[in-house]
């Protein structure tokens, strides 16, 4: 696997937990509990980075 494809999903990840520590932030600001679901939206989008598993997985031969 290209060193490429791993920077662009670690910049995903990175991404998605800010964006989840944002939405969280603004929840306990406002007191919104549309905020804070969309923050666990968020937090279990930055749990996707399981694809890290699945691209190396997927890199090796068949066999």
């Amino acid at each position: 696997m290209a060193s490429g494809s791993k920077k662009v999903i670690y910049a995903a990840l990175v991404g998605n937990a800010l964006i989840a520590i944002t939405k969280f932030v603004a929840a306990s600001m406002t007191g919104s509990s549309a905020m804070l679901s969309e923050g666990v939206h968020s937090l279990v989008d930055t749990g996707s980075g399981s694809s890290l598993k699945g691209v190396k997985k997927g890199s090796k031969a068949a066999g």
